[in-house]
């Protein structure tokens, strides 16, 4: 059997409370947006085989904190097979337990239910003279439901494009929005605005809005300085929509013109992106949009005299990560950084259809001892660009490509023409 739990409240301070989002595997399985739930997995089980708990309904806490929907109605709504009050699950669950020889379950990631679990089953355990047979294996359920997660159905993709849809246009409004003298709170504001009145209730993570040297921090979310001319500033956000993530990231001038030295590192960086996006096809492995995108920066470094030596002598060095210090990908899913294995064994895993991933190649010089002897007009500068990407039989989709990126593009779009 398995034993998925739903997250629970958590305490932003004194009494209030953060605003509540589900546990992504437990939404996965039941589409249930309620905290202090649980669900669990019987095979075999006559009276049938997916059973909930929950709260039950309550007038008073109702009146209070919104409808709750209730064991009674949670069988019509969420189609599982039975449903319980939550407070019932001491009764019940040692019956579903006893007798089963493996339980499926994550623990650590809820305490408060492994600690109620272990107990039931040592209470089975103290019956084992008169018969009981408590469960024999615990097994970690991260694998099986994560490997599944990771292949996004037709629907879960629906869901995507306009996630990608609404941060595309968001990135687009703060681009537009954009002027010395706003203070980059202005354009998470921006960002922020266009989400929830397209019916993204929040962003899918803190948004980053990183101008001049701000870029170079990898998860600047202080978002507080100004906008001064001549600099460029990094927007690294993406909506939550139905609780599927978009993660997008565009690095602009906050004048709407790049100088001579911005135009150089991003032309870099974007060649890189597309060298990248050329492997994202199936039967590449994880690491080859990696792996060209940072052999196309390193290149570019060098020509532009900011790193020394050939291509494979910076690899071997690893003294590129000076300016490259992070990977170019991860999963997209339900959460931002989706589940997943990126290894399988020894080796990378190939990527094959329904699988999503973001695309970031960046290079950040930044404004320090290490870059003293570099001129000016390099230092402090931070440029990533980001899309998400579809893996699908033949060519890749890149689900936020309505955000503009190319220079001209930018550009343009910064002007209002």
């Amino acid at each position: 059997m398995a034993i998925v739990p739903g997250a629970v409240l958590r305490r932003r301070n004194r009494d209030v409370d953060y605003l509540f989002r589900q546990d992504s595997d437990f939404y996965y399985l039941t589409g249930f947006t309620e905290e202090n739930a649980l669900l669990v997995l019987v095979p075999g089980r006559e009276h049938g085989e997916t059973i909930l708990f929950c709260q039950e309904r309550d007038a008073k806490a109702e009146s209070y904190d919104g409808e709750r929907l209730g064991p009674d109605r949670a069988t019509q709504v969420l189609n599982v097979d039975d449903a319980f009050p939550v407070s019932d699950m001491s009764d019940i669950l040692p019956g579903l337990l006893e007798g089963r020889e493996r339980v499926y379950l994550n623990l650590g990631e809820y305490p408060e239910v492994d600690r109620k679990l272990m107990g039931l089953v040592n209470d089975i355990r103290a019956r084992e003279s008169g018969g009981a047979i408590a469960p024999g294996e615990f097994v970690s359920l991260k694998h099986l439901l994560h490997e599944q997660r990771l292949y996004k159905s037709a629907k879960e993709i629906g869901l995507m494009r306009e996630a990608a849809a609404i941060t595309s246009a968001a990135h687009i409004r703060a681009m537009q929005a954009c002027e010395p003298g706003l203070n980059e709170l202005d354009l998470e504001a921006e960002l922020t605005y266009h989400f929830m009145r397209n019916g993204a209730r929040s962003p899918a993570y803190p948004s980053i809005v990183a101008s001049g040297r701000n870029a170079c921090v990898m998860h600047y979310i202080d978002n507080r300085d100004s906008l001064k001319k001549g600099d460029l500033v990094l927007i690294d956000a993406g909506c939550e929509y139905q609780h599927y993530a978009a993660d997008l990231t565009r690095t602009f001038p906050v004048d709407g013109k790049f100088s001579g030295a911005q135009k150089a590192v991003y032309e870099v960086v974007l060649a890189a992106q597309k060298a990248a996006f050329d492997r994202c096809v199936k039967g590449e492995h994880f690491n080859a949009p990696h792996d060209a995108a940072l052999r196309v920066m390193i290149e570019g470094l060098i020509d532009l005299k900011l790193l020394d030596g050939s291509v494979d002598d910076v690899l071997e060095q690893e003294s590129y990560r000076r300016f490259c210090p992070h990977k170019s990908s991860h999963w997209l899913g339900l959460d931002v950084h989706d589940v997943g294995d990126y290894r399988l064994g020894d080796a990378w895993r190939e990527l094959e259809p329904g699988m999503v991933l973001t695309v970031e190649p960046g290079i950040y010089i930044r404004d320090d001892e290490e870059n003293a002897a570099l001129a000016p007009r390099w230092r402090g500068m931070g440029i990533r660009i980001e899309d998400d990407v579809l893996i699908t039989r033949s060519e890749p989709e890149v689900l936020t490509h309505a955000a503009p990126k190319t220079i001209d593009d930018v550009e343009t779009v910064m002007s209002g023409k």
